[in-house]
């Protein structure tokens, strides 16, 4: 703990030497422990799309945007948080999904509460902004507005039973003294900056309404000298006039200046007139300048004084916009609950999830001219520990997979799920492996990448995991890929015990079944009329021993000469999959027979294993340069013997 408190105060020096200001806005420290929330790395929450899409559509098509009708930024940032860091206590998540059932059990409130909050500003920005003393009037004034709300919403979450509504209500301070003190000080409509005056309300400053007294009666003295002159000099062009480089003087025509009295004092000579300035004209000069000087610089004084008082009560602030963005984000999962049919998960602590009629959030909102059709899922550690999933390409694999991961994660972040029931039992992570994408900068590629996160998987996944795998060794050659996906699904079977949808055309891994009892199968069921396959999407027990990749090609446009021979190669390719006694050759294990037995070269020869292994037996302190020699002369022709 002591080291966590020096770092944490030496980002704060860092933060306060780089601001040159005052950073008291900043939050207290808080214990943040990793157990305490689900783990989305950065391939997860790519492959499911939970902030941008992975199709280059930016947000749309995304999880986020579909959840998120939240009113402010604040409720924006808290939502996009808790997707980020979805709950592993049942009770926070219970209390969450609580709040969200009242609000949207109550439309007429709900709907109140939302026009409460669609004019409320960034009380959180605006917090910060006051406190390091870089508000400008109008920020002030948008604060006062914000604070004004909090009394009517504190009153509508008044009859709220949710232990969560109850605190939010708690912790919304009306903070009364702050809209007085602004309300007292800052006129209605101020201008942007803060040095032209025009801040502070008359009444506000006995000095400030003085300055204004002098600086209105000294214009109107001008107005009035105008007539004055025109009257003394019988020039009826005469102006009296000001700026900011000469200050006051009186403006005469050429065709007037035999009109002049003696006391006009030349000032500035232009081609069609000449300006002059009088003694008289001179004093008040100086005294409404001194006047319009002072003024602008005691409002700025006064208007200072405001911002640093308000700044005293930051944490108050504080407090009050964490609340306002809880209960924004709160009624975006309300809202979108009710709009789109929604309900409530059960939360468990067991190790079950069980989903009836689960829709995925995202593609059920896109308006597709074919209806979304609904399926189940059942995960555990038990007998449905790892699911096969199989059937062809466009039929809906790779999006039932998602929708299961989405919907746990959702449930967990305490929102309502697109389901007619789930029970989600906790998940401290969730794995993705899902589509082709390569790292050429690091120098990976394709299917490098994928065997890397495959790795990520197979190390760091527990029994509350839930892995989602989708095509598992198709960045390959054929047998390569389905030996890889079958001993990755053997290995997730026999050693790690994550609960896995396992989405593949490798159809031969549905033989796992016959010699894994937690492994299942299920296929995307598909229909075939007059020659041609219709997608059903629906989620059916049991595996199939056919792609359909033939017949996709075919829905693509391949010639049909091409597809013909396709069909003769793929039924020479299906010959002799199962041995003579019934079983899946693929389960049958080559015991300890080397690389070259089990018809996989190895990238390393054995003579080059053989001498790593002296390598490691020789000192080279003690070796000599003759003995040296003789080693390499004895691997290389060790080496030319094998070739």
């Amino acid at each position: 703990m002591e080291e966590t408190l020096h770092a944490a105060a030496a980002a704060l020096h860092y933060v306060h030497e780089a601001q040159k200001t005052d950073v008291g806005h900043i939050k207290p420290l808080s214990l943040y422990r990793v157990e305490d929330y689900m783990i989305l790395d950065e391939t997860t929450q790519r492959n499911l799309e939970l902030f941008t899409s992975l199709g280059g559509r930016g947000r749309r098509g995304a999880l986020l945007p579909v959840l998120d009708e939240t009113l402010t930024s604040m409720g924006g940032r808290r939502l996009r948080g808790w997707l980020s860091y979805p709950l592993m206590d049942v009770g926070e998540i219970q209390r969450r999904l609580d709040a969200v059932a009242q609000l949207k059990e109550t439309p007429l409130v709900r709907a109140e509460l939302r026009e409460f909050l669609d004019g409320v500003y960034d009380l959180e920005r605006l917090n910060a902004r006051v406190t390091m003393g870089r508000c400008n009037p109008r920020d002030m004034v948008a604060l006062k507005a914000t604070v004004k709300v909090i009394p009517r919403i504190k009153e509508k979450l008044e009859d709220f039973l949710s232990p969560l509504l109850n605190e939010i209500r708690g912790d919304l301070d009306e903070l009364r003294e702050v809209v007085r003190w602004i309300e007292e000080a800052i006129v209605e409509d101020p201008p942007l900056t803060l040095t032209e005056g025009g801040i502070i309300r008359d009444g506000y400053d006995k000095e400030l309404d003085e300055l204004r007294g002098i600086s209105r009666d000294g214009k109107g003295w001008i107005a009035r000298l105008e007539v004055q002159e025109r009257k003394r000099t019988g020039i009826s062009s005469l102006k009296v006039r000001y700026n900011q480089v000469f200050g006051y003087y009186i403006e005469v025509t050429k065709a007037n200046l035999h009109l002049v009295p003696e006391d006009y004092i030349r000032k500035q000579t232009l081609t069609n007139a000449e300006r002059f300035i009088t003694p008289q004209l001179k004093e008040y000069e100086s005294k409404v300048l001194g006047a319009e000087e002072r003024l602008k610089s005691l409002e700025y004084e006064l208007f200072r004084r405001l911002r640093e008082r308000v700044a005293e009560q930051n944490r108050r602030i504080q407090g009050s916009a964490s609340a306002l963005a809880t209960l924004d984000a709160l009624l975006s999962l309300a809202e979108v609950a009710d709009k789109y049919g929604y309900n409530k998960p059960r939360i468990t602590e067991g190790d079950e999830i069980v989903i009836v009629e689960g829709r995925h959030p995202v593609l059920d909102r896109m308006g597709h001219l074919e209806p979304f059709v609904p399926n189940d899922a059942r995960l555990d550690c038990g007998e449905n520990q790892l699911i096969i999933i199989t059937g062809p390409n466009m039929a809906g694999k790779s999006t039932y997979i998602r929708q299961v991961a989405l919907i746990v994660l959702m449930a967990q972040m305490g929102g309502f799920v697109p389901a007619k029931e789930a029970d989600i039992g906790l998940v401290d992570r969730i794995f993705t492996r899902v589509g082709a994408s390569d790292n050429l900068a690091m120098g990976e590629s394709t299917f490098m990448v994928e065997m890397r996160e495959t790795a990520d998987i197979l190390k760091d996944a527990t029994p509350r995991s839930l892995v989602v795998l989708d095509e598992i060794g198709r960045g390959t050659s054929t047998f390569d890929g389905l030996s890889i996906a079958w001993a990755v699904a053997e290995y997730l079977h026999d050693r790690r015990g994550p609960k896995t949808l396992f989405a593949t055309h490798y159809h031969e891994l549905t033989e796992l079944a016959m010699t894994k009892a937690r492994v299942k199968n299920y296929n995307v069921a598909v229909s075939e009329w007059n020659g041609e396959i219709i997608f059903l999407r629906r989620i059916v027990e049991g595996g199939t021993s056919r792609s359909y990749g033939i017949q996709v090609a075919r829905l693509a446009g391949l010639p049909d000469d091409v597809i013909e021979r396709a069909k003769e190669v793929l039924a020479n390719l299906e010959k002799g999959e199962l041995d003579e006694k019934g079983l899946p050759r693929l389960a049958r294990s080559q015991g300890g027979q080397g690389d070259q037995e089990r018809g996989q070269l190895s990238l390393f020869r054995g003579s080059d294993t053989l001498m790593y292994r002296e390598l490691e037996g020789i000192d080279p302190e003690r070796l000599t340069p003759l003995e040296a020699l003789q080693l390499i002369h004895q691997w290389k022709k060790r080496t030319e013997e094998e070739d």
